[in-house]
């Protein structure tokens, strides 16, 4: 009979920032149980396996989900679906992939948002015809990560050689402040990160920085394998620069970062869990993010998902009307379930188990949809609703 376990973490010395700080109880905690993970990497094929169209050349396009509603290849989704799904999706499609978006590149730089399956490559956000302003500010970025996580994958640095032009220029085309934080005109409001591209943050950007830095970073690893120097320099000083100025979207009272500076000046729930996980350096800032998203739980997760602000909050201004409590303007969202569950783990490992079980429970019980709120569901078989947590849990593993 085949063993079941439940997978448990063991703080020792040093592991953990506050371990020293726990009971023996308390330093051993059933996160999930291998059924558990073994269900969500069977969602993750199933959702992955039901996503894929075919575009007119013959290219397998990876869409957001399985219901044909958003039929083309988005950059930023396909990325969540590489980076945390990576033994899942044969290399070959995610390099064809990165073709066809980088076949739709514009001549300043620009990274398509998304390319249809008849090639017509989309910039901004919005209905084709009917654009949400300028092109998201963080296209670039994934692409970016795109790249870096196929070489990671494949070892194919050619691959990186014959793209890197156009790395470069996408990155270049991204809007920054003087300060090299990425930014958005208030008087020019248009979609920012796409999982709110109907919000009119304006000023300096909290989460697009942080996927600057993260591209940033990655292209400077890419050009210290392909000898670059000066490349690497370049990139490593972008990267720096945000690392030295994001303390201007701190909010010292709340011990949060705000998303933005000017537009949306308000606590971003997903901005801060995702600079915890993605390793920015916070110093003393990451304890105070981790005891708020502690204290806040509550503010902020329904059936294990996770809205972009705390409640009662809704967005200060938007792009088009969204109604509070629907969409991006208060709705609850699997992509950020284990972004927060990490960031809850360095101090609480059984509130991230809480929040770790109700997302599968739900998933289990009602399917993975896009987002989600009391009397309201939205767009079932969201793929990165699935691959997102399956990434985060098995880091956490």
């Amino acid at each position: 009979m085949r063993a079941r376990y439940l997978l448990c973490f063991f703080l020792t010395a040093g592991a953990m920032s506050a371990a020293a700080c726990r009971s023996p109880e308390q330093r051993q905690v059933a996160v999930v149980s291998a059924d558990d993970i073994a269900w969500l990497e069977a969602e993750a094929r199933r959702q992955l396996a039901g996503c894929v169209i075919e575009a007119h050349d013959g290219t397998p396009l990876c869409t957001p989900d399985g219901q044909g509603h958003y039929a083309a290849l988005w950059t930023r989704d396909f990325a969540y679906m590489v980076e945390n799904a990576p033994d899942l999706i044969p290399p070959e499609n995610v390099r064809s992939c990165i073709l066809y978006l980088l076949a739709g590149q514009r001549e300043d730089g620009c990274i398509p948002d998304r390319v249809q399956a008849d090639g017509l490559p989309v910039y901004s956000a919005g209905p084709v015809g009917e654009p949400l302003g300028d092109p998201p500010t963080d296209n670039s970025q994934f692409m970016i990560k795109l790249v870096a996580d196929y070489v990671r994958a494949t070892g194919d640095l050619d691959f990186f050689r014959g793209v890197a032009g156009k790395l470069v220029r996408a990155m270049d085309f991204t809007p920054r402040s003087g300060r090299g934080l990425i930014m958005i005109d208030p008087g020019r409001p248009h979609s920012p990160y796409g999982f709110t591209d109907t919000i009119a943050k304006t000023g300096e950007l909290l989460f697009s920085s942080l996927l600057y830095w993260e591209a940033s970073r990655e292209l400077a690893a890419l050009f210290e394998k392909t000898g670059d120097s000066a490349r690497v320099v370049d990139f490593g000083a972008k990267a720096g620069a945000i690392e030295r100025n994001l303390g201007s979207l701190w909010d010292e009272k709340a011990g949060m970062f705000l998303a933005a500076s000017a537009d949306c000046r308000q606590i971003d729930i997903w901005g801060n869990a995702y600079a915890v996980y993605a390793r920015f350096p916070l110093g003393p800032k990451k304890e105070r993010i981790i005891n708020y998203l502690v204290r806040n739980y509550s503010r902020f997760i329904y059936r294990g998902q996770v809205r972009h602000l705390p409640e009662p909050e809704f967005w200060e201004r938007t792009l088009i009307p969204v109604a509070p409590g629907t969409y991006q303007n208060g709705a609850y969202w699997g992509t950020a379930s284990g972004w927060v569950a990490c960031g809850l783990a360095e101090r609480r490992l059984d509130l991230a188990a809480r929040l770790v079980r109700a997302v599968l429970a739900d998933y289990r019980r009602r399917g993975a949809h896009e987002c989600i709120n009391v009397g309201y569901e939205k767009l079932r078989d969201y793929v990165v609703s699935v691959v997102n947590p399956l990434g985060a849990l098995r880091r956490l593993r």
